[in-house]
């Protein structure tokens, strides 16, 4: 395995696809912000409305990528970005973060989604380390306080899902139509994790500390299957399984942002730990959810798989996943999976005619025409973190070869 030469492909993808892309054809720069809805064939839909996620997400990249690269580009877009953020999404009377905005900037939904906070939250964390902003790192703590205030369960632990724009907890608490209307999910524990990860690095705050190492805890003694090693999806409030359904691409990447989590504490036991859970998830992963041609598929059950389909993000948290794995236990075998699923994806995900990637491709390879290349879901978070991260373990794995 030439790592040198999967490292220079990462970099490649990340700075002359990904980014080049976001950075020239996503900015909205007559209304503000970024195009709600942007075709597979770049059809600009300049009146869709304006997700929080997605703005988070742009923002989290771009900051990273400075952060990575320290190219001026990436912090220009981070203070776009940051400015309209802070001026259309932040709900500066009740706290947290607007859900949707119109194509004008105006709210067209208040509630307050937790996954979506939590976004924000990473996203304010990341740039405060690339800016050096007080001012975003004390957005970033005010919108964890939100979190803490209003939707940690302190009777039974773990976060509820969604809430009213005035905090009140909703019926509807789905994040999206696919979802499970339960109080507690995988998908938001997971995404506040990683949120809590970032700014607990940013601000070494004893509080944040505190409810990272719980969120930790909650994975490995709650969502955590023992017995499968995959991550259970949906719960009620009293954390009674609630689905049987089993996410392939969640399951690796949450097992290396769980890992992120621990180095992040500094807890060399827990760490420990939490280094073999990856090491199985990573095994189980392999054994069932990696196809013939190197893919990683959506979902299955404990029958089996019951989506084939091949989504973009999976593709590549699976990637950091083996890398992680690999670092674990220098076993090659988990750097081989890395670089097929790399391979897969370059020849299949990636839009070479269009620029940016697919939504999806089937078992054939045959990619979804009707899904958004931007939208509230797509965003350069998934794919540009996976090329960054690699850039950075590939910079690790180096220079201890060279020790």
């Amino acid at each position: 395995m030439n790592i040198e030469a999967f490292k220079i492909a990462l970099e490649q993808e990340l700075k002359d696809g990904i980014l080049k892309y976001w950075l020239e054809n996503t900015k909205d720069t007559k209304n503000g912000g970024f195009f709600g809805q942007i075709s597979y064939d770049n059809q600009v839909n300049e009146k869709a409305d304006k997700g929080s996620i997605m703005h988070a997400r742009i923002l989290w990249t771009f900051a990273s990528a400075y952060n990575q690269c320290n190219d001026e580009h990436y912090l220009e877009m981070c203070d776009y970005a940051y400015d309209y953020i802070i001026k259309h999404f932040i709900d500066h009377k009740n706290g947290g973060v607007y859900w949707m905005l119109d194509y004008l900037g105006n709210k067209v939904d208040g509630k307050k989604q937790i996954y979506a906070i939590a976004f924000m939250i990473y996203a304010f964390s990341e740039y405060a380390l690339a800016k050096g902003s007080k001012e975003a790192l004390g957005l970033a703590l005010e919108l964890f306080e939100s979190i803490e205030k209003h939707a940690f369960d302190q009777e039974l632990n773990g976060y509820f899902e969604a809430f009213s724009e005035e905090w009140e907890l909703m019926e509807n608490l789905r994040l999206s139509d696919k979802d499970k209307n339960e109080k507690k999910t995988n998908n938001t524990h997971l995404h506040i994790l990683e949120a809590y990860t970032t700014l607990y690095s940013a601000s070494k705050s004893a509080k944040v500390g505190r409810q990272l190492r719980n969120l930790i805890i909650i994975f490995l003694d709650k969502i955590l299957d023992q017995n499968t090693y995959h991550f259970k999806l949906f719960f009620d409030e009293n954390w009674q399984l609630k689905s049987d359904e089993i996410s392939y691409g969640h399951d690796i990447e949450g097992a290396w942002l769980l890992q992120e989590a621990a180095v992040a504490l500094g807890d060399e036991a827990l760490l420990e730990k939490v280094k073999a859970v990856a090491v199985k998830i990573a095994d189980v992963t392999m054994a069932e959810g990696i196809a013939e041609d190197g893919a990683i598929v959506n979902e299955g059950n404990p029958s089996g798989i019951t989506d084939t389909d091949r989504h973009w993000w999976p593709q590549v948290e699976a990637m950091v996943g083996f890398i992680n794995a690999y670092e674990n236990t220098q076993e090659e075998k988990y750097l081989n999976v890395a670089h097929g699923l790399w391979q897969y994806t370059q020849e299949h995900i990636i839009n070479k005619e269009h620029g940016e990637w697919w939504w999806r491709v089937d078992e054939n390879n045959v990619p979804n025409l009707e899904e958004d290349k931007v939208g509230p879901w797509k965003a350069p978070y998934h794919n540009g973190r996976a090329c960054i991260e690699g850039m950075k373990r590939f910079e690790k794995i180096k220079k201890v070869q060279t020790i």
